[in-house]
């Protein structure tokens, strides 16, 4: 399918001026300001009613006597559900602000509390802190909303730590998860398949892009196998049911698919929905672009299809 139009307007738009400097060619705090301007709209929420969702501000303590801030968003329907939210922005751009609306759509669409954690970002806390920050934030989720089916959820890089939460809640056993959500996940850490990608620049994420980021998060290549971070070689059986959102013009298209794969190869239960036309990072593009509503819609759909069926009696 081609790029969607608005997308290509975008890009072309962006082309047509002076070439905008890549984040590693800035400092952090300016690439930040950059990403936050980009894609920050407070409190919007895309058509809902102004009174769909409430957020509250709340502090979580560490697994290292540190503490880190989380948004706990309400929904005016409540289906009985609690979301753990970790945003994108390749670990070390996204914060709570950055990710708000996206945070209000889910939790109006699937009647659920979510709770965004703002787990504390490389490069001033590499890996494996906001690895630690997010399971801290699954497990506060799970003790102040017991009772509820629990979802670990995350877009990009948070997809990426939604995996590791979900491996380390496998692992310990004490964590029940009922449903993963991943959109676009990197799970590649050496990049080979997102580098023979015919979309590796172009397209608003670039491959380039992408090592920048990991060499923020994860510096110390005697840390790139680990499990945690390069995700596709893990071990990932028994993982809950999985939603794995894949843009098509994205450099990590490819390696979406194959996690796809290989999740289905160890008995998961997974269901992979493409992006036809998309870009990396379409979910926070909802207000602008028609196709990124109307996909992400989609992915919502299934989600809730899929934590139906988990609550739906069986035949005996």
């Amino acid at each position: 399918m081609p790029l969607d139009r608005f997308l290509r307007s975008l890009i072309a738009w962006q082309s047509a001026g002076d070439p905008p400097v890549p984040d590693r060619f800035l400092t952090v705090e300016q690439a930040r300001e950059r990403y936050r301007a980009s894609v920050s709209r407070p409190h919007r929420e895309d058509g809902l009613p102004p009174t769909a969702v409430t957020a509250v501000d709340q502090t979580i303590g560490t697994a290292d006597g540190a503490s880190i801030r989380c948004r706990v968003y309400t929904p005016a329907s409540d289906e009985r559900r609690v979301i753990t939210y970790l945003h994108g922005g390749g670990w070390v751009l996204g914060d709570l602000d950055t990710h708000d609306g996206a945070c209000r759509i889910l939790a109006a669409t699937l009647g659920a509390v979510v709770v965004s954690a703002d787990y504390r970002r490389p490069p001033e806390f590499p890996y494996p802190t906001p690895l630690r920050d997010a399971v801290a934030a699954a497990r506060w989720t799970a003790r102040s909303f017991p009772g509820r089916d629990h979802v670990i959820a995350g877009d990009s890089a948070g997809a990426g730590l939604s995996l590791g939460v979900a491996f380390d809640a496998r692992d310990t056993g004490d964590l029940p998860l009922a449903a993963l959500l991943l959109m676009y996940p990197p799970v590649d850490p050496s990049l080979r398949i997102a580098s023979a990608s015919e979309h590796a620049e172009g397209y608003l994420l670039t491959v380039a892009d992408m090592v920048w980021s990991y060499e923020m998060y994860v510096p110390d290549p005697r840390h790139r196998g680990d499990p945690a971070v390069d995700l596709l070689n893990a071990d990932l059986r028994g993982l809950p049911a999985t939603v794995l959102a894949t843009a098509e013009f994205d450099p990590l298209h490819d390696e979406g698919v194959r996690l796809a794969e290989r999740l289905d190869a160890s008995g998961v239960s997974v269901c992979e929905i493409p992006g036809p036309g998309l870009v990396h990072g379409y979910f926070l593009m909802q207000d602008m672009v028609p196709a990124a509503a109307a996909c992400s819609r989609l992915v919502l759909e299934k989600l809730h299809a899929v934590l139906r069926s988990l609550s739906a009696p069986r035949a005996t």
